[in-house]
Formats: structure tokens, sequence, C-alpha cells
């Protein structure tokens, strides 16, 4: 018996002996393979190991799959041969055939290679290969529905997905910068992987939680850990926020402009909440005659437009809401509207009058939300006359009379000012425009004569001369006449005169007409109606003469009067016998004193 359990175990390892002596790959001891890392695309350099260094060795290599060696390339003397199949024009040899060049390497090709020596001296290298793709930049799609707190259960928060990757990267999601970890009942982190064609991975991975009102405005993003033969690499995701759906605690009321407030201000009463979304909003303002709330109506959701501002608008204002998800009402506190004027601006008297050389009070009252100060203006010059609600017009005097502006302001709120226009008159008799005046007319012509007066009551106006008359009104205290005449001798004679009446007395004009054929120099200028006259004084600037003309005349009376006298001394000389002249010296003489 123990004999043959001893030639049993002779044969047993007589038979692996012969195994080992064939070069069965596979089958000797197997030492831990090298290890060489290469990423995708790159050319891998398979060394056969210290012994095959030589030129002149002989070796095989063969792919190592699932423990099933194929042969893929023979070395024989230093020259290398493919084997037909996948690696058939991806391989070549270099450093005299010592090493083996695997070019545009795939994630396919993560595997063993195995190089074996030939007889006499069989030894085997092992190199194991390992496949790296850095993966695409990651991309992150959020929620744009939105998460209500109110969930039962986490609701998908974003997705995050990072394409041809290899090996298989890993996935870490990002709150505010903190990461999130699994959490049964608030977080969950589902991932998954899809196999390209190309061997790479792409993964996907989906982010689940339960948010919180706290959780609005959080920024989430995904982080892809990978590792490349360098080192360990990351690449991050861009950040992004989900909409999160929460009920309101509280509603209250803002009003814009923040501040004092003034009539003809654009108000905004605004109603918040710390809902999202926000509920439907009503405003209310109470009624002061039944003290009740009564809804106010608005254009917006909230949003009450007061434009422009008026004191009636002052108030106590609330807001109310309302959860079209819950139906739970809140309102908020009350909210005091006041919104400052000044009004009802009064002159008193309100139409003042006043004769000439008397005097005159005006006084200025106003309603104010504030103290007011007052101040008066001449309207026509803008003059401040005076400050305070009186104005005080001494021996007034015609000119006095016109348009003044009372301004009633509130030094608390700036630009809050009101004003009052009044006229004030001034009565008295009437006022020409002008007193006198010469008119260079034609005999016979007809000449249409002119005349402005003025005053308070509006005058009358009447003419000395007889013509066909017409009026024009030139104010509400103003009237112009014009009288067109035919030009006779008895008019050059008496000329016109103009007169104005009313209650408080008379006034007039005269008016003097001379023939143009009289005037020496000058130009001729006869005057008609007044219609293109700049004002009052313009006619009379116009028809005024020059003062040169009355130094001509006395200039040519006097040559007259000299030569008359000296054609008289010479001829008495000449009776005389005194002036030697001859006959035809005489007879000269005698047609010159002819002339």
């Amino acid at each position: 018996m123990f004999l043959s359990r001893l030639v049993c175990a002779f044969v047993l390892v007589a038979c692996g002996g012969c195994r080992r002596a064939a070069g069965v790959p596979g089958e000797a001891e197997r030492p831990e393979p090298e290890l060489l890392e290469v990423e995708v695309g790159a050319t891998a350099l398979l060394k056969c190991g210290a012994s095959r260094s030589q030129g002149n060795a002989s070796h095989d290599w063969f792919s190592v799959h699932k423990e099933k060696p194929v042969l893929i390339f023979r070395v024989r003397q230093g020259q290398g041969q493919s084997e037909p199949g996948e690696y058939q024009h991806r391989l070549s040899l270099q450093d005299g055939g010592a090493t083996l060049a695997l070019t545009q390497v795939t994630p396919h090709d993560e595997r063993i290679f195995l190089c074996q020596g030939k007889r006499p001296r069989s030894q085997e290298h092992r190199t194991q290969l390992r496949v790296f793709k850095a993966p695409e930049e990651p991309s992150i799609q959020a929620n744009t529905v939105g998460i209500s707190v109110n969930s039962p259960e986490p609701e998908e928060v974003a997705t995050c997905v990072g394409r041809n990757g290899y090996p298989l990267p890993q996935v870490t999601w990002y709150k505010d910068g903190q990461p999130l970890r699994e959490d049964r009942n608030r977080v969950h982190i589902q991932s998954s992987q899809i196999v390209e064609s190309s061997g790479l991975y792409t993964l996907q991975s989906v982010l689940k939680a339960q948010l919180l009102k706290e959780d609005r405005g959080a920024q989430f993003y995904c982080e892809l850990s990978y590792r490349l033969p360098s080192g360990n690499h990351m690449k991050e995701s861009r950040e992004v926020t989900v909409p999160v759906f929460y009920p309101a605690e509280k509603v209250w009321l803002e009003v814009e402009p923040v501040g004092t407030l003034k009539e003809g201000d654009r108000v905004e009463i605004r109603c918040l909440a710390d809902g999202h979304p926000p509920p439907h909003f009503s405003i209310s303002k109470q009624n002061l005659s039944t003290r009740e709330m009564e809804e106010e109506r608005t254009e917006d959701n909230g949003v009450l437009v007061l434009q422009p501002a008026l004191k009636e608008h002052s108030g106590r204002y609330e807001c109310q809401g309302l959860d079209l998800e819950t139906m739970a009402s809140l309102v908020s506190d009350p909210q005091e509207l006041l919104v400052n004027y000044v009004s009802d601006v009064r002159v008193s008297p309100a139409a003042p009058e006043g004769q000439e050389g008397s005097n005159l009070s005006l006084t200025c009252d106003a309603e104010s939300s504030q103290a007011l100060e007052f101040q008066w203006l001449r309207e026509e010059t803008g003059e401040v006359l005076a400050r305070g609600p009186e104005l005080h017009l001494r021996a007034l005097q015609r000119t006095a009379g016109g348009p003044y502006r009372c301004v009633a302001w509130a030094p608390s709120v700036p630009g809050l000012n009101r004003s009052r226009l009044v006229d004030v008159a001034v009565a008295g008799p009437p006022w020409m425009a002008q007193k006198e005046r010469k008119v260079w007319v034609r005999q016979n012509a007809l000449l249409n004569l002119s005349c402005e007066a003025s005053g308070r009551p509006r005058p009358t106006i009447s003419w000395t001369v007889a013509g066909a008359a017409s009026e024009q009104d030139r104010g509400p205290h103003s009237v112009l006449s014009i009288l067109t005449v035919l030009v006779t001798p008895e008019l050059l004679e008496t000329g016109a005169e103009c007169v104005a009446s009313n209650a408080l007395g008379r006034n007039s004009t005269t008016i003097l007409l001379a023939l143009e054929s009289n005037r020496t120099a000058g130009p001729s200028a006869p005057t008609v109606s007044p219609h293109g006259r700049a004002n009052s004084t313009s006619t009379e600037k116009k028809l005024r003469e020059p003062e040169s003309k009355g130094v001509v005349i006395v200039a040519v009376t006097v040559c007259v009067l000299v030569l008359a006298v000296l054609g008289a001394v010479v001829y008495f000389l000449y009776k005389k016998g005194r002036l030697p002249c001859g006959r035809s010296g005489k007879q000269e003489m005698e047609r010159n004193t002819s002339i």
C-alpha cells in the first residue's frame, strides 16, 4: 500500500515537470504582474523583462482576458509578427524587440499582457495594463418646478451627468459648499451608469431631498472625483438653485417713497409676505364715517398706487393675505398714512379795489396739515413785496393795479406749497395814452384819428368833431376809439379833441392838424389809426417834429429880410445919383428891382 502511494506521487511530480518543460502558460507559479497605467488614446509600452533585452531573443506575447491567454504577437530573432485579431494593426516592436508598443489604447485594453520566452529556457513576464480617461465637465439640471416644504417624502432637487470617463468616477453632492450624505428620511442619492460602445462610462446621479424654508436660495452642485496616472482629480458643476415653496407666516405693509409725503407725490402701498409663492393680497382702508375697513381697488396683486396722492388718501390701511392652497388668511398690522397738504388758499378781500391815493390791505389764509408761512409777490416782476399773511399797499397809484400772488408753504415739508392769484383794481379818472399831438395831413383827404384811454371804471370816449367812430377793447379797463373824418379847412383850423370820462372824472387828448404842403423838411408821415403802434407813446414819437425844421425856417426868413433891405438901399442911392451907372446899368437895375 505504501509503495503504491509512492509511485503515484512520483508520477504526479514527473507530469508536473513535463508540463512546465512543455511551456504551457499559466501553469507555473505566477508572480505579481507589473502595473502599467496609460490614458485612453495614448501608447502603452509593454516590457518583456530584463532577460528579453537582447536583440536576438525569441518570445511570444499573449493577451490574457478572463484567465484565457490569446497569442497576439511573435518575436523571432528580434523580428516581430502580429497575429490576426483586434491587435493586428496596433502592435509594433521598440528597443530592439524588448518592448512591445500598443497604440491608441482603449478601455477594452485593460487586461494582463504576458511575455513568454521560448525554450530551452522558458521565462514569462506579466504586465497589468490600467486605462484611465477623465470625464467631461459635469452637467447639472435643477428642478425648475419647485419643491414644497410640506412634501411627505424627498423630492428631486437636481440631476448630475458625467460623460465619457474611465473608470467610473465618484460623485459627491454639495449644498452651500457642504457635502451631503445619505439620510434615509431626508437625503437620497441615486446613481446609475451607462457603458458606451467605446467602453467609457456615463454616470448619472439624482439628488432627492426634503427641503426646508431655510433652503430658499441654497446653492447645489455636484463634484466628480476620478484618477489619472498623474494622480487624483475632480471636476465641479455649476451651482443651481431650486424654488422652495412654503406658506406665509406674516404679512405687512410698506410705503414708497419712505419719509414725509405730500400732495402730488406718486405713492405706492405694497403688501408683502414671508411665504413663497406669495398669497393673494387685498388692501383695505378705514372708512372715517363707519370705522369699518373697506377694500381698495388695486391694479396689481398687493400694490395700491396713489398718483397723484391727495389729502383724502390719508388714513389707516391694512393688508390681508389669503393662501389659496391652504385657504389660511393672515392680516397685517394697521399702518397710518399721512399725505401732507396745503389747500384752500384764500385772499381777503377776494376782489380788492381802491381809489388812487388811498390805502389797501390784503390778507392771505390757507388750510394745511403743517405750520405755514406766507409771502406776497408782484406777479409781473416776481418781486417779493412782503413776508407774512398780510400785504399793505399805501397811497395807491395807477401803476399799483394788476395781479398779485400769495404763496403759502410748509417749511417742514420741502416742495409743499400752494398759491392764489388776485387782481388789485385801482379806481380813478381816465388816463390818456397821449395828451396832445400834431398830425400832418392832406386837404380833402380821409383821415383816421385814434385815441386810447384807460381807467376804472372803464371810460367812454367822445369826439368834439363829427365823423364815423368805432371802438376796440384794449383790456378790461382800456378802450381805443378811431374816428374817420374828412380834412376840411374848418377841421384844419379847429383840430380835434378826444374826451374820455367815467364816474370819477374826465380827461382829454388834443390833436392838431397841419397841411403837409407847409412842411419844408422831414419825411411825410400823416397819422392814421394806431393799429400798428407798439405802445401808447409810439404815435407821439413818430409825429414829433424835429427841432432842426424851426431853425431852417428862421434862417430863410432872415435871409429874405436882409436881401429886401439891401435892395432898398441900392435903389435909394441910385435915385440920388450917387451910383455911377450907365444906361445899360440902369436898365439892369430896373429889371432886378422889378422882381
